[in-house]
């Protein structure tokens, strides 16, 4: 099974472009400083738009974050994320569009 990760994760390494975990709830904690939806830091948030960021690095935060959120958030931010990854849109995106067709 290990072997399998790591295998995906080296895939997952090599694409051009790993997806950013914004999932478009952008609303900062004052208390902690992380995201509500993506649980990034603005420090976190400005190195992901950096050019010469790494695959590695956005890789290794993306388990950070996992890491960082929990319960629901962690449920809610997976779902999204994998939305934004398959389809190119979050899920309040989605549902966002879905409004604006009816």
């Amino acid at each position: 099974m290990e072997y399998i990760k790591k295998e995906y994760m080296y895939n997952y390494m090599e694409q051009e472009k790993v997806t950013s975990p914004c999932i478009s709830i952008c609303k900062t904690d004052p208390l902690s400083g992380f995201c509500y939806g993506c649980g990034r830091t603005n420090e976190e948030k400005n190195t992901w738009k950096d050019e010469n960021t790494s695959n590695e690095w956005k890789i290794k935060n993306l388990e950070d974050l996992k890491n960082r959120l929990s319960d629901w958030q962690l449920k809610a931010f997976e779902e999204s994320y994998k939305s934004k990854v398959e389809t190119g849109l979050s899920l309040i995106k989605k549902k966002l569009l879905e409004k604006t067709k009816n």
